[in-house]
């Protein structure tokens, strides 16, 4: 399955025309090299993206044409999620009580 597209059914980005420009702005690598929208995908390859200051490293599990948005989740498996320290996440609330 090409990369944009899988990108796109396992709901790691939201529409194709964005997992596209990321790939073509060498945001997205496969196994450890920057990757086109084109390049095919497996089962077992890393994928690493960069979105801003966050970077989200997954493995892919399972290959599907189409899914529904509950079952997304279980196409790729998460091995590391670096969020920025204020990000979404972060209720900001360092203070000592």
């Amino acid at each position: 399955m090409r990369l944009d597209k899988y990108l796109k059914v396992s709901r790691l980005i939201k529409r194709r025309t964005l997992a596209k420009d990321m790939c073509d702005g060498g945001r997205v690598q496969v196994n450890g090299r920057v990757a086109k929208a084109g390049a095919e995908v497996a089962v077992g390859d890393r994928l690493s993206m960069r979105f801003g200051a966050r970077t989200l490293v997954v493995r892919i599990v399972q290959i599907a044409a189409t899914v529904r948005k509950e079952q997304a989740a279980d196409l790729f498996e998460v091995l590391q999620d670096d969020r920025p320290a204020g990000g979404p996440t972060d209720d900001g609330d360092d203070e000592e009580d």
